[in-house]
């Protein structure tokens, strides 16, 4: 690689490494020139994230991420900016959707607008924009001997994996504002309008309610895996794998999203990702 892509891909895996914690225990299991396209991707979607998690009033945020959105038009190796630089480079090699770039941004959009969910049918939209859109692209650079159904399961992978971070986060969007969690199950299980001052045993119902949902969508979506090649499908496991060791602690104790962020340490992670390229014989 010339030696101004060499820097812009490195300014992804910097973004990729410090910024992205369980996603990189995935890609670092990939061959070279697929782990650079995914660190390009998600230095992207962290461009995003950014903007729509600042501290900026609504508006603002509103208008940097139509700027965002027009810089898709610029995607290019030779751009100045490192990321669009990468993208550029890496969408040479593989064939990249950039209109789920787009997607994302829509759903981060959604984010800053305040948008609630009257049902679960309502939220699935939301995570096809934010988690789903980063799931095709994957597949994108994965390669899949079916790539038209894969995408679609990666979709599905995408929506799993957001519906945990919903679960994990309730604390946190709490806190900026923001509610995920289906007005219908609140209702259901006796939570009011705010999971935050709902009696233990009501929370734990319903929390043990969305896990099981979280996890029938792991399930459809891990039939993803025979599509990929053994390096892929160690990448998509160990992801998923974290992902659902998440979703086990949250089942186990539900109330505890209320006091902190739930996570395993860096060593499970390392433990999970080995443990994934093993399986599949990588």
């Amino acid at each position: 690689m010339a030696t101004d892509t060499t820097r812009a891909y490195r300014t992804c895996q910097r973004v990729t490494r410090t910024r992205a914690g369980n996603f990189y225990y995935g890609i670092r299991l990939l061959p070279a020139s697929k782990r650079r396209a995914l660190c390009a991707v998600y230095a992207f979607a962290r461009r995003v994230d950014d903007i729509g998690d600042g501290s900026l009033p609504a508006e603002m945020k509103l208008q940097r991420l139509e700027g965002v959105r027009r810089s898709l038009a610029r995607i290019d190796p030779g751009s100045p900016d490192p990321i669009l630089s990468a993208l550029g480079h890496s969408a040479g090699r593989f064939p990249l959707p950039v209109s789920s770039f787009d997607d994302l941004i829509r759903g981060v959009e959604m984010d800053v607008r305040g948008t609630t969910y009257s049902r679960f049918e309502d939220l699935v939209p939301y995570c096809r924009r934010v988690a789903g859109s980063i799931g095709r692209l994957s597949v994108a650079v994965f390669g899949a001997s079916d790539r038209v159904r894969a995408a679609e399961l990666a979709d599905d992978v995408g929506v799993a994996m957001q519906l945990t971070n919903i679960l994990r986060d309730v604390r946190e969007d709490e806190g900026a504002g923001r509610l995920y969690l289906p007005a219908e199950d609140l209702e259901r299980f006796g939570c009011g309008s705010d999971p935050a001052t709902a009696a233990a045993a009501a929370l734990t119902a319903l929390m043990r309610f969305e896990a099981a949902r979280a996890r029938d969508w792991f399930a459809r979506g891990l039939a993803l895996l025979p599509l990929l090649d053994a390096r892929s499908a160690a990448c998509v496991g160990a992801m998923t794998g974290i992902y659902r060791r998440v979703l086990g602690r949250i089942e186990r104790e539900p109330v505890r999203v209320l006091r902190e962020r739930v996570s395993i340490p860096p060593w499970e992670k390392a433990w999970v990702a080995a443990r994934s390229l093993a399986g599949v014989g990588a």
